[in-house]
């Protein structure tokens, strides 16, 4: 019997979803939550894809992990809570190629990929749609600067280890982004604001001018010569 589940790393609970499923089968739950704990470890704070293989014939199990999504993975490695639901004007994270080699190197078992070259393409896509720069530029030029060779040394050597000297001047370009965003936010913010405000009083505005047209209406006719027959 196969059960999937989705765990949080490091972390899982019983429940009674997986009692149900496993109690009928003799296995102890505590035995099973230990052993996916233990596998999950290095991935605390995300969810991640459990296969369990259950014998019911023999009582035991066996566990099978799977690397969460890349965008989790993403998420935990820049230390951002979510990603941009509008990824062209607001930015939430500034990654090094070798933190995107990082991701791919850790996903890439569990990728249709041929070799880490196309994992880490993989990876900088999703950096396109959570709205993540690379390497101070957009994700999507990013992926022409792979296709074009720029980074084929790093992935060639696996680099995953940022020096903090770059990641200081990633960070210090971030902030300056995030301020831009910052201000534009709060301009878009007013203008929102003044147009609402603005609405009631043309509306308001809007029956009295009709008013005084009626009113007018009259006294335009009053003035006009009668004219000759």
């Amino acid at each position: 019997m196969i059960i999937k589940i989705l765990a949080d790393g490091g972390a899982m609970k019983p429940g009674p979803a997986l009692s149900q499923k496993l109690g009928p089968a003799g296995i102890p739950i505590n035995q099973v939550i230990q052993k996916i704990n233990e596998a999950t470890s290095d991935f605390q704070g995300l969810k991640v894809p459990v296969e369990l293989d259950v014998n019911a014939k023999t009582k035991t199990f066996e566990v099978k992990i799977f690397s969460p999504p890349v965008s989790g993975l993403l998420k935990k490695e820049l230390g951002i809570a979510k990603g941009s639901g509008a990824q062209l004007k607001n930015i939430v994270g500034n990654a090094s190629i070798e933190q995107i080699i990082l991701v791919a190197k850790t996903k890439m078992q569990n990728l249709l990929c041929k070799d880490l070259k196309s994992a880490v393409k993989v990876v900088v896509g999703t950096c396109v749609s959570l709205g993540i720069l690379i390497e101070n530029k957009p994700a999507k030029e990013i992926e022409r600067d792979i296709e074009a060779g720029k980074y084929d040394k790093e992935i060639a050597q696996v680099k995953t280890e940022t020096s903090p000297e770059k990641k200081k001047m990633l960070s210090e370009y971030f902030k300056e982004v995030q301020k831009k965003q910052d201000l534009m936010l709060k301009q878009e913010q007013a203008a929102k604001e003044a147009a609402e405000q603005a609405a009631p009083a043309a509306t308001t505005a809007t029956p009295a001018a009709a008013a005084s047209s009626a009113k007018a209406a009259p006294a335009a006719k009053a003035k006009e010569p009668a004219k000759k027959k």
